[in-house]
């Protein structure tokens, strides 16, 4: 059996609180007690709402903040306590693709010059070979030549995202994690820019973590989902499954409140509120909002059971 690219174990993280002048904001558990498995050249979406853990999830992936507990493999390595010296060279088969391309560029530099600096950084390449591969690499992502010398104010939204993507392959990554990558742009660019992710996944053999409020994006994308919940996965399992026929309550109530065309009323939603992650409820965090729950919901933290065709489920009133 082939050892998956990327494998998180028991992973939390807890974000202490701190003193004010006269109050201490409380600790915060982000993500709590989180495994998942990705294999090579695949995709996994990572779904849920604002504030359930998934862009946390991402940088402790990439070791960009500590881990509270647990443990993060990446090809068959144990990652989670190397220092940044012993990280360098896993930084180059690792990236990070971000939401907001324009935060994410320097105004300074031109969209050679963006691509050029991790090669660079690395010293992988300089002079004319340099030039050649930094025009490769905007070639791929689909900007011709005459945009090398362009500065991100003199670019579009959806172009200043394929300098990203370019910038993100230039060191030839095995993993490329994606927090929203098309939500800051338009649809018919979002479109475009996602043709550029499939191309390039299956030209370069590379694996996607893929976060996402877009469940369209996602069923299109990824090949397994995971629902993240208050810091926890609630289900996961195929993409067809997951989106189709969800088993979950929470995983149902996020696919009813995705608007559709012709629709004559807003589309209904969980009732409540997401809990504050502060003061989580007791149990399943997803019971106050809850249709099924019951007694045993409330008094204990249900566990993420593997059912017989591999999806994993996280509620003992469905299976």
């Amino acid at each position: 059996m082939t050892e998956p690219l990327l494998r998180a174990e028991g992973l939390s993280r807890s974000f202490e609180g701190r003193r004010r002048l006269f109050h201490e904001t409380p600790r915060v558990r982000a993500v709590a007690e989180l495994n998942l498995t990705l294999d090579r050249g695949t995709a996994l979406g990572i779904v849920g709402e604002s504030g359930c853990g998934k862009s946390t999830l991402a940088r402790l992936l990439l070791r960009l903040i500590p881990l509270s507990d647990g443990r993060i493999i990446f090809d068959g390595r144990d990652i989670t306590a190397l220092d940044e010296s012993a990280m360098r060279p896993l930084r180059r088969r690792m990236q990070l693709i971000h939401q907001n391309p324009s935060a994410a560029l320097d105004p300074r530099l031109s969209a050679e010059d963006a691509v050029a600096e991790p090669l660079r950084i690395h010293g992988v390449a300089s002079g004319q070979a340099l030039r050649d591969r930094v025009a490769a690499l905007l070639a791929e992502v689909g900007l011709p030549s005459a945009f090398l010398h362009r500065f991100p104010h003199e670019l579009s939204g959806g172009q200043k995202q394929r300098v990203c993507i370019a910038r993100a392959l230039a060191l030839e990554p095995d993993l490329l994690v994606l927090d929203e990558p098309t939500s800051a742009l338009d649809v018919s660019v979002q479109a475009q820019i996602l043709d550029v992710l499939d191309a390039l996944r299956a030209r370069r053999g590379l694996a996607y973590l893929f976060i996402s409020h877009n469940l369209a994006v996602v069923r299109q994308v990824c090949e397994r989902v995971a629902v993240m919940y208050l810091g926890r996965i609630v289900e996961e399992g195929s993409a067809a499954e997951v989106l189709g026929t969800p088993r979950h309550p929470y995983t149902r109530a996020l696919l009813e409140s995705v608007p559709r065309l012709g629709a004559n009323q807003a589309p209904p939603a969980a009732p409540g509120e997401p809990p504050n992650p502060a003061s989580p409820p007791s149990g399943c965090a997803f019971h106050p909002r809850c249709a099924l729950a019951v007694a045993a919901c409330r008094a204990a933290m249900p566990p993420l059971v593997t059912l017989g065709d591999g999806h994993r489920l996280r509620c003992p009133r469905v299976g």
